[in-house]
């Protein structure tokens, strides 16, 4: 197999979030494949390669470029035109297009739609995030009522239902990061995620949503919005609870209900089993053999597909019209 280089802006610091935990996730699952290592193209790390420097070599055919970072695909993939590059999509929502020549990996079933419409002819596959076996139930008692994260909750979140709540239960608000978020995750009854409000002011969608999942996934009940990619996983009713549902009144009853319950529902490990490593690892073999073959056969056959640009949507609409207007001559 071709050695893989992850793209990413830089390891930590201020590009520090969960799409960068993800990425880096993901690279530590393909190094048990094939070769695979982050080289940074923003900022010079120590010890990292710097993508400026990994261009000057000759030949780079037997090697792939990963590209994830939303906002930086379209320059990266226009850098990168005479290389081989997969784009790995979190979310979806960014305003560019991808040569059917660039393989697409997505995170969640809700991206895949999203570029199986936007790239018809690209190759397309579905790679789940990764859930660490970190993230489990410790059947612990829980002495925090409600947890919620500010970073992405809306202001109805922060501004109105969690005051309401302060006043009749233990709630911690997180405003920096965590070191233990298993162990956090395993003494709240309650986590509340509302990131609807963000992404539509990003213009961009939820990707797939960790945290959610991986509340879940340590026993916690999960009050959220089901937007984007988090609607992969969550269904209101059977395993979560809708957030912001038609009042604060009918949230603050709701969350006091489920706090107040003496045995509390637990997600079974079958349903996590898509997001564990071994699972996560199958698919990416696979998924990595099929692009491998996909750029040997591409070296000897170019495409023969028009692509869905906004010209061919305009010359296919205007065949159509042309077809009913002769039919009625």
């Amino acid at each position: 197999m071709r050695k893989l280089y992850f793209l990413v802006p830089g390891t930590g610091g201020k590009f520090a979030c969960g799409g960068l935990w993800a990425e880096l996730k993901i690279l530590n699952l393909a190094k048990r494949i094939c070769d695979a290592e982050a080289v940074t193209y923003r900022q010079r790390e120590k010890d990292t390669l710097f993508l400026d420097d990994l261009l000057k070599e000759k030949n780079l055919d037997r090697v792939i470029f990963v590209i994830s970072w939303g906002f930086d695909v379209a320059k990266l993939a226009a850098k990168l035109k005479n290389c081989n590059v997969v784009y790995h999509a979190h979310s979806a929502g960014y305003r560019f297009t991808l040569p059917s020549t660039i393989p697409i990996i997505t995170v969640s079933r809700n991206t895949l739609g999203y570029w199986g419409q936007k790239s018809p002819h690209s190759p397309i596959y579905y790679l789940p995030n990764q859930i660490s076996d970190e993230f489990s139930n410790l059947n612990c008692d829980r002495d925090i009522d409600v947890l919620v994260q500010t970073r992405k909750s809306s202001e109805y979140l922060l501004n109105e239902l969690i005051p309401a709540l302060q006043k009749q239960c233990n709630v911690r608000v997180i405003d920096s990061y965590v070191e233990d978020l298993p162990g956090l995750f395993n003494r709240a009854k309650v986590y509340l995620y509302d990131s609807a409000e963000y992404w539509a002011l990003q213009g961009v969608s939820e990707g797939f949503g960790l945290q959610p999942l991986e509340a879940l996934a340590c026993g916690c009940q999960v009050f959220s919005s089901v937007n984007g990619g988090l609607s992969d996983y969550l269904d209101p009713g059977f395993n979560c609870y809708k957030i912001a549902g038609y009042s604060k009144e009918y949230d603050f009853d709701r969350i006091l209900r489920v706090i107040n319950c003496p045995v509390l529902p637990a997600l079974s490990e079958e349903f996590l089993a898509e997001y564990r490593s071994e699972n996560v690892l199958k698919r990416l073999t696979i998924i990595l053999q099929e692009i491998n073959e996909f750029f040997d056969y591409k070296k000897y056959c170019s495409s023969q597909i028009a692509n869905l640009t906004t010209m061919q949507i305009f010359k296919l609409k205007a065949q159509k019209i042309l077809t009913k207007i002769r039919k009625n001559i």
